[in-house]
């Protein structure tokens, strides 16, 4: 007998915000309920100077029916209000989201290749070719 243990892929919205991430967020648990997780530069060992450290790298909120994600737009990155969201895809299934990452990406300029993370995954970031920013996470097993 076989089990299919891989959690299926999902795409989520990706806010960026310019240092008000950690409140924003705060308000839409407030709204939606839920589930809200935030870790900082700092918790990642992500900053660029100390100015960065209680930013916030990640933050993910799952109420009933509703998945989204935010973070704070680093001060060496652009912040463009009006064109604060990415596409962003997720799960374990290395080689489907390799796939996903190298079909999406193609014609279109990579950011971040796909590879290991600070936080134990394989992340990567690109603009496709029609303009569409994308953030592809694939979660690893984790060591102990």
């Amino acid at each position: 007998m076989t089990y299919n243990l891989l959690m299926p892929s999902r795409l989520s919205p990706y806010l960026s915000f310019k240092d008000n991430a950690r409140e924003a967020m705060e308000f839409y648990k407030s709204v939606f309920g839920g589930k809200l997780t935030i870790s900082s530069f700092k918790d990642f060992g992500a900053s660029k100077d100390p100015s960065q450290d209680n930013l916030v790298m990640h933050s993910a909120l799952e109420a009933e029916g509703i998945v989204f994600m935010g973070s704070d737009t680093p001060s060496d990155m652009p912040h463009r209000p009006g064109a604060s969201i990415s596409m962003a895809l997720s799960g374990d299934d290395v080689a489907e989201l390799t796939g996903y990452y190298n079909k999406l990406s193609a014609g279109g300029k990579v950011a971040m290749p796909l590879d290991n993370a600070p936080w134990g995954d394989m992340f990567g970031s690109f603009t496709d070719k029609f303009g569409i920013e994308w953030l592809v996470n694939i979660a690893l097993p984790k060591t102990s």
